[in-house]
């Protein structure tokens, strides 16, 4: 990796072990995650699915807000990618449109339309438990080589790690419910997201930067600042200016 690579990837590291010794919003680490893994391994898209109460795979965090990429999102959490790399616990690659066909038809042909020739999917494990994936979108065909695996795998086990540390799950039912709790709280960004996009006269892209921005700046949770937001409970005009859009 060049130095510059490398230092991004150190950086990115220390801002998700950071989440294992404060208070941190689970949803943003996890935005965190994609943000970086897509940036980091050359991706042109990414997402995060987490398995929900009822052991159904629901999208939390992903990169893009086009109604498109959502669909597909959707798709691949009922045949794709992500499927194997939850139910296997083991990274899934497929480097090329003819390899994700042969596997998963019906996704690869939504992937071809949506301009995505390979998917990489690395599961979001700790040691026996896999509780959701990251998964990588890619315009050109690949494998991810053995040094990028490892790095993807050791960032999804640390963001992993932060969602079920010890300190704060004692059992399996305080994990379901942790992890249920950064699903509801993607429910509420995304009414946050609607509402804001309606009023100030912006995209959903836009809208969920506001958002993180005005959190960010404040030190204040995600997920609280959405809610506010959501129940009409926040200035428009400092969010606006917060994120200077």
């Amino acid at each position: 990796m060049p130095h510059s690579r490398e230092s991004r990837l150190v950086e990115t590291f220390v801002t998700l072990t950071d989440s294992l010794v404060a208070d941190y919003d689970v949803v943003d680490v996890l935005q965190t995650l994609v943000d970086r893994a897509v940036e980091l391994f050359d991706a042109a898209a990414g997402a995060i699915h987490l398995a929900d109460k009822n052991n159904v795979l629901q999208v939390v965090a992903s990169t893009s807000e086009r109604s498109s990429f959502i669909g597909l999102l959707q798709l691949n959490a009922g045949e794709g990618p992500c499927i194997t790399a939850v139910t296997t616990g083991r990274l899934v690659t497929a480097e090329s449109a003819d390899e994700l066909r042969r596997h998963w038809p019906r996704f690869a042909e939504a992937s071809k339309e949506r301009g995505y020739a390979g998917v990489h999917a690395i599961p979001l494990r700790l040691r026996d438990t896999t509780v959701g994936s990251l998964n990588l979108f890619r315009e050109t065909e690949g494998a991810l080589n053995g040094a990028d695996a490892r790095a993807a795998q050791a960032l999804a086990d640390v963001a992993t790690i932060s969602l079920l540390q010890q300190r704060t799950i004692r059992n399996a039912t305080l994990a379901a419910e942790q992890l249920q709790h950064a699903l509801d709280s993607r429910v509420a960004i995304e009414q946050a997201k609607g509402y804001l996009a309606r009023a100030a006269g912006v995209d959903m892209d836009t809208a969920f930067r506001m958002i993180r921005q005005y959190a960010r700046s404040r030190q204040e949770r995600l997920s609280d600042v959405a809610a506010a937001v959501a129940r009409d409970e926040m200035p428009l005009s400092e969010l606006v200016a917060d994120g200077a859009f």
